[in-house]
């Protein structure tokens, strides 16, 4: 069986990939098409909010090409063991033999989930990174046409699903080359339905995948490529489709970035970031993108010591730095062009209507667990400076008293 991450030992990569990408306005109407290649009748998956400004369009075009259809659209944000169980059961019991989501991250998620219990034995839990490892899929799942909607998760190009725990309060992951959608539909006509919130998650959400997979110990120039192109699109084109969502040209640049940023981090991996926004996300209820964005500059002031190179191109495919700044002088930048990328868009402003942001005591008590977890979940094992625990802990709380802490809001003149 090849590696899901090779070693140098091997002698080979393989660079992961959706064996088909559609891109561009219209091509939405695509998905009957490629459904037809693999099925005849689909499990459309999607969260309800989605499915009332695109399902319609999905069923008919599914219906123009002879594709049935049945749809599960209970899917929230940040899936849980449940969504995937529930749809899963749909699946099974109408005899599906595709699966079509429609939506990002956790639609997509879900879709994938649903992949893994229909061709695998066991309960998702038993698929999570800490009880079966990398590659703890063994059986290759349905086919899978991902149709996004946002321009952040990548999950159309990973290999990777995140799932809550409700009953433990904690996220896992799985991992496996046999999740990879088979088609990527990229319309960026799709994405103008996101609010500048959702805007500011996704968008943060795409150029932590990028940083992590440029900076990761296990980068190398085929992710790394995906990951320069990525940054450097994001940086122009993040606030301009934020700025006015109706900016097409913007939302499809943060289409292909995401897109790119997905291509890195699933052929490289992410790091400490992600080991604490998972935590983080689940302990706070704080969406995904919005944890990675109160976590990413901290991590990156803590890691760029590891890694002055990396850190430096960062900067300067931010803007923040030249070619005539020394690489240590230019990794310190990094992090700070990033803060102010993200205070561009407001990020903080959300935490009083996304968030469950505890008292200070009360975020302490649960500082351990969310450094152990973090710890647990391998991404930190990743980071160019790998973190010890009590770091962890000191970084969770430095987050707090900077960014969470209503006090520290206010005094930044963001608000509460």
């Amino acid at each position: 069986m090849q590696p899901e991450h090779p070693t140098p030992e091997h002698g080979t990569r393989i660079v992961v990939s959706p064996s088909k990408i559609a891109l561009g306005t219209g091509a939405v109407s695509e998905v009957g098409d490629y459904a037809d290649l693999y099925g005849n009748k689909a499990l459309v998956v999607a969260t309800q909010r989605i499915f009332d400004f695109y399902g319609e369009e999905i069923l008919e075009t599914l219906r123009d090409s002879g594709i049935e259809a049945v749809t599960y659209t209970d899917v929230r944000p940040d899936p849980t063991i449940t969504n995937i169980e529930e749809a899963y059961e749909l699946w099974r019991t109408e005899d599906c033999d595709v699966i079509v989501t429609l939506g990002g991250g956790s639609s997509i998620d879900t879709g994938k989930g649903v992949g893994v219990l229909a061709t695998n034995p066991g309960s998702i839990r038993e698929f999570a990174v800490d009880k079966a490892g990398y590659g703890g899929v063994p059986n290759p799942t349905p086919p899978l046409v991902a149709v996004n909607t946002t321009a952040g998760t990548g999950s159309e190009a990973t290999r990777s699903i995140v799932v809550s725990d409700d009953e433990t309060s904690t996220k896992f992951l799985i991992v496996s080359q046999n999740v990879v959608p088979d088609v990527a539909i990229e319309d960026p006509e799709l994405t103008r339905s996101l609010p500048q919130s959702h805007t500011a998650f996704t968008g943060i959400d795409a150029l932590t995948h990028a940083i992590e997979a440029f900076v990761s110990v296990k980068s190398y120039s085929v992710p790394d490529d995906y990951a320069r192109a990525a940054i450097g699109r994001i940086a122009d084109s993040f606030p301009k489709a934020w700025a006015n969502g109706d900016d097409i040209e913007a939302r499809t640049e943060m289409m292909i970035g995401q897109l790119q940023a997905g291509q890195a981090f699933t052929n490289s991996s992410v790091a400490l970031v992600h080991g604490m926004a998972r935590p983080l996300g689940a302990q706070l209820h704080i969406p995904h993108g919005l944890a990675n964005a109160l976590i990413l500059p901290y991590v990156m002031e803590f890691s760029a010591m590891a890694a002055p190179e990396k850190y430096a191109e960062v900067a300067r495919l931010l803007g923040a730095a030249d070619r005539t700044t020394s690489n240590r002088e230019a990794a310190k930048k990094a992090s700070d062009a990033v803060l102010e990328l993200c205070t561009s868009v407001n990020l903080a402003s959300y935490l009083g209507e996304f968030g469950a942001v505890p008292d200070r005591q009360e975020y302490l008590d649960i500082v351990p667990k969310m450094a152990s977890d973090a710890i647990d979940s391998g991404s930190p094992d990743n980071n160019p400076r790998k973190p010890t625990e009590s770091e962890i802990e000191a970084l969770f709380i430095k987050i707090y008293d900077d960014a969470l802490a209503p006090d520290s809001r206010r005094r930044t003149g963001e608000a509460v």
